[in-house]
């Protein structure tokens, strides 16, 4: 999905982003378009915030669960060792 919209921002001219922005400008008008784009930033560091923290906690989640298995291999080795020994 991102490929495709890397792929259409780079088919796009000059005049043609001219074009669509001024488009933007005539359907907004210029009292409209500071507080669009301040929306836009707000809602973008949100949106990597939230994806960050995410991340975060899928990290943290890994790496609990790479810990107990490190134990339990080393628990059962141990009882491996111990029961020949009483035998």
């Amino acid at each position: 999905m991102s490929f495709l919209n890397i792929a259409f921002i780079q088919n796009l001219s000059g005049f043609e982003l001219i074009l669509i922005f001024s488009v933007i400008l005539l359907f907004f008008g210029a009292k409209r378009l500071p507080e669009l784009s301040e929306s836009l930033g707000k809602s973008l560091r949100r949106f990597k915030k939230a994806t960050s923290e995410v991340e975060d906690e899928v990290k943290s989640a890994l790496q609990e669960e790479s810990k107990p298995k490190k134990q339990d291999s080393n628990s059962t080795s141990k009882s491996d060792n111990s029961n020949p020994s009483e035998l």
